[in-house]
């Protein structure tokens, strides 16, 4: 089944809103989802921020605050991805769409948060960036240069280019095998990787997810249901092949 992946080459996994949902954070797309609720144009563009950068700010505060509270854990998804990055040989990078710090909070370390973090905060006079638990408002000073009115959440809106891209090509041109966690396959560029990983070579590429994604036709394998059901059995299998 992981035939062709060898366990001194690299792994690179892709996850979204789908492998945090189980933990109690709402997701954006599904039909019960933010986007339901909320259009992305008033809150999640920099057009947004400039036209009313206080409905902005209480998007994000709310969003802050659902992400603190005391219920919402990392789940056992979560956990395993941290296992494999621990014991997998060739090494694992873990790039997710999502703005919350489970996989932190669960133990992973070699984390790229190509959509930012919902809990640190920049300064859009200086660019300085720093951990943000609080909420933020349009008289909030940057603890850096000392000037408000500018800081805003250490988010991507739409419109402005994912964090890290560099980096997360040249991983998945090298890997030798891409897995897809809990994400549509609709939101570029990710969207894209995998296609990237199979033109790059022979990397083998599988999709957990609760239902085929749109771009399930590019994955060698797939396993659908729950993250915290799917990834764990595969992370067990993939590390059964170590020796």
């Amino acid at each position: 089944m992981h035939q062709g992946v060898k366990q001194d080459e690299p792994i690179v996994i892709l996850t979204g809103a789908g492998i945090s949902k189980e933990s109690g954070l709402s997701t954006f797309r599904d039909a019960d989802g933010i986007w339901a609720t909320v259009n992305v144009e008033d809150v999640a563009t920099p057009e947004a921020f400039a036209a009313n950068p206080v409905r902005v700010h209480d998007f994000y505060n709310q969003r802050r605050e659902a992400l603190q509270r005391e219920a919402v854990q990392p789940n056992a998804a979560h956990e395993a991805l941290a296992r494999l990055e621990r014991d997998w040989p060739g090494g694992v990078l873990l790039v997710t769409q999502n703005i919350d710090d489970l996989h932190e909070r669960a133990g992973s370390r070699n984390v790229i948060h190509m959509h930012g973090e919902l809990l640190k905060a920049r300064c859009g006079f200086c660019d300085h960036v720093q951990g943000w638990r609080r909420d933020l408002g349009t008289d909030t000073a940057c603890p850096a240069c000392g000037r408000a009115g500018r800081m805003r959440p250490h988010v991507v809106w739409f419109g402005e280019m994912p964090f890290m891209m560099e980096a997360i090509a040249e991983a998945l041109y090298t890997c030798g095998l891409f897995i897809s966690i809990g994400t549509s396959g609709n939101v570029y560029p990710a969207a894209g990787f995998v296609a990237t990983v199979r033109e790059a070579g022979e990397a083998r590429t599988i999709e957990a997810n609760l239902e085929p994604s749109e771009g399930a036709s590019h994955f060698h394998e797939a396993l659908y249901g729950p993250a915290s059901k799917t990834v764990p059995e595969l992370v067990e299998r993939l590390l059964a092949t170590v020796a």
